[in-house]
């Protein structure tokens, strides 16, 4: 059950918040700052690439590198494939995950590493052959890590990551806000150099300012009738989050926010793009999820009973391509099947800054569901 009270209570959500969620959300526009500074002491800004690389590796732990990944491979568009080395092992620990380089994997490629640990020794591994095999390799990582000193010096570049003191009180989670922006903003930096995709220094900057306005509208101190994120967690509290997109940028946003809902609040969501969401998701919502599935639920005794749990359709839009919209189609398929849905569209700006405010607010309301449904 949500604890609606808690939303409008800034010092019971700071007790509530071991993980410190809720500070890296606040302190996500800091992060990207100090990871863009890091990257540029660490050279990356005077980086004279001799072309585009034929394809780019990404590997790392956890959802922070699939999504960094997902979100990198968007913005590159058809450049340049970006591919993310799943890892195999028995146990998703440091040391139990190893990684393999694809056998076409050259001199051509490049390997991307990014992670929030770097103790693991099957990413060192996994540096040592792409040096052996004349990749170029980029790390970012928490400094002082094996990862850092196997990646740095002549063997390929290492960015430090920008941490917190915070990230080191408890375990940090991969869908965590600080760990996305620390580990993405020096690989943005560096496609930038590649050409890969823009994302210039003012570009990050506007990221930046964009990421502070959404703390400063999402924010704990914000009451939830007029905080997006707040309304956002409280509509879906025993509900299905059935995430819908449209346009380029929404979806990585909405893989994100399904994500997020999922380690973060134990929330289970499905999500997919529009138009071809509207017929994948279309006998979910006629089925027994449905709001109106159950049309003696109204009167049900509840007190001996738990909620039934019902769909409620998430839209994440921006600027869909060529203009053409399934906005109408997919608010009459929900209207159809008496399913509510919630609407989140970013402010006008870059491709990178709307980007940014989608995954900012998914974030806060992915932080607040689970900080106000937890059991106490």
């Amino acid at each position: 059950m949500l604890d609606e009270s808690l939303l409008d209570s800034p010092e019971g959500l700071a007790e509530a918040d071991h993980r410190a969620l809720l500070r890296g959300a606040a302190e996500a526009g800091a992060r990207v700052r100090t990871a863009a500074r890091h990257a540029a002491e660490a050279g990356v800004g005077n980086l004279k690439p001799d072309g585009r690389p034929r394809a780019v590796l990404i590997a790392g732990p956890g959802a922070a590198a699939t999504q960094a990944a997902d979100l990198l491979g968007t913005l590159a568009g058809a450049g340049s494939p970006v591919t993310r080395l799943a890892p195999t092992g028995v146990a998703p620990a440091a040391g139990a995950l190893r990684w393999e380089l694809p056998g076409w994997a050259g001199s051509v490629d490049l390997l991307l590493i990014a992670t929030p640990d770097g103790t693991e020794p099957g990413l060192s591994l996994l540096s040592e052959q792409a040096y052996r095999r004349g990749l170029t390799v980029v790390a970012v990582a928490p400094s002082g890590t094996p990862l850092a000193e196997e990646a740095g010096g002549s063997r390929g570049l290492f960015v430090p990551m920008a941490t917190a003191p915070y990230d080191h009180d408890e375990p940090l989670a991969a869908s965590a806000p600080g760990v996305l922006w620390a580990l993405l903003t020096p690989l943005l930096a560096l496609l930038d150099r590649t050409g890969l995709l823009s994302a210039p220094p003012e570009a990050l900057e506007k990221v930046a300012d964009r990421l502070d306005s959404v703390a400063e509208r999402c924010g704990p101190a914000v009451a939830t009738y007029s905080n997006a994120a707040k309304t956002l967690a409280a509509e879906l509290a025993e509900s299905l989050p059935v995430v819908w997109t449209e346009g380029v940028s929404a979806g990585p946003a909405g893989r994100r926010f399904a994500a997020a809902l999922a380690e973060l609040s134990g929330t289970p969501a499905v999500v997919a793009e529009l138009p071809e969401a509207l017929a994948a998701h279309s006998a979910l919502l006629a089925g027994p999820l449905a709001a109106g599935a159950d049309p003696d639920d109204f009167f049900r005794d509840r007190v001996e009973e738990a909620p039934a749990l019902h769909a409620r359709v998430v839209l994440l839009r921006d600027r869909p391509l060529g203009g053409l919209t399934a906005a109408p189609a997919a608010r009459e398929l929900a209207l159809t099947h008496d399913t509510p849905i919630s609407e989140l569209e970013p402010e006008e700006g870059g491709e990178l800054e709307t980007l940014a405010e989608l995954i900012a607010v998914t974030d806060f309301a992915a932080v607040y569901l689970a900080l106000a449904s937890a059991p106490r």
